[in-house]
């Protein structure tokens, strides 16, 4: 089964608000699938958020950007991923490169040689999260959904480096959650508080793992300290609603349901 995330694990992920998150979204520049209510993003649908991320904060207009990349999916018709190619912008329109040869979707205009020395720079430039393949934490990313066991093993090798790397303990939490071990994302997710305790998202992931361990009223606890340091955090509303119906509190149930919906809740 293909893992997803929820919008504040891609918000986190993207460095953008849950908000832009779903605007992006709702434009049609992803087509998330719906858990409950709420928006459940694929791998596939990450990459094409980042990289219309990139291209609407480099200028291109997201009416264009949206055309071009439906006309790279259509064009790939599932042949590669979009993660195996660098997309960018180029003088206000979207290009992509392949390794072998740039080229503007929209037009299917080849970009010469010449011009693309010019334009990597630019286009690594958009990609402030790429790394060198050797580092462990980008390897760790890239094996999440093809080898979790591998990427936690990565992850792994980033904490035995820097004990004190914050997403590493936050990805690996989350990854030995899914492997059925909460208890150990439950440690992971303490370790990352001890260097950010006001982030609401490790809250949040910690309540998660808490409803596993602990039970619900700990873990309302923890939605509750989330929705302290983010009020509009809309997944966490969502959350804490079903868990305060199971606790009886049926009043602040709808109250966080009402929130969630206000905050667009899908």
């Amino acid at each position: 089964m293909t893992r997803t995330r929820s919008t504040a694990e891609v918000a986190r992920i993207l460095g953008v608000s849950e908000d832009r998150v779903r605007e992006l979204a709702r434009s049609g520049l992803a087509r998330p699938a719906g858990r409950g209510h709420r928006y459940a993003f694929r791998f596939r649908d990450l990459v094409a958020l980042r990289a219309a991320r990139d291209l609407v904060d480099a200028g291109v207009p997201a009416a264009r950007v949206k055309r071009a990349l439906a006309s790279l999916v259509a064009e790939l018709a599932g042949e590669r991923p979009l993660s195996g190619l660098r997309i960018f912008a180029d003088a206000g329109r979207v290009a992509v490169d392949d390794g072998s040869g740039a080229w503007q979707p929209e037009t299917g205009q080849t970009l010469l040689d010449l011009e693309l020395d010019a334009l990597a720079r630019e286009a690594e430039a958009l990609r402030p999260d790429a790394a060198d393949p050797g580092d462990a934490f980008a390897r760790a990313l890239e094996l999440e959904d093809a080898d979790p066991k591998a990427a936690r093993a990565a992850y792994a090798e980033v904490l035995a480096e820097d004990p004190g790397n914050v997403d590493a303990c936050v990805n690996l939490g989350r990854l030995a959650h899914e492997a059925g071990d909460a208890a150990e994302a439950v440690r992971l997710y303490h370790q990352a508080l001890e260097r950010s305790p006001s982030d609401p998202v490790i809250h949040y992931n910690l309540a998660l793992a808490l409803e596993d361990t602990a039970g619900p009223a700990e873990a309302a606890a923890r939605y509750e300290t989330a929705l302290h340091l983010d009020p509009e955090f809309a997944d966490a509303h969502f959350n804490l609603a079903g868990l305060c119906e199971q606790l009886g509190r049926t009043a602040d149930a709808i109250r966080h349901f009402s929130t969630y919906r206000r905050l667009g809740g899908e």
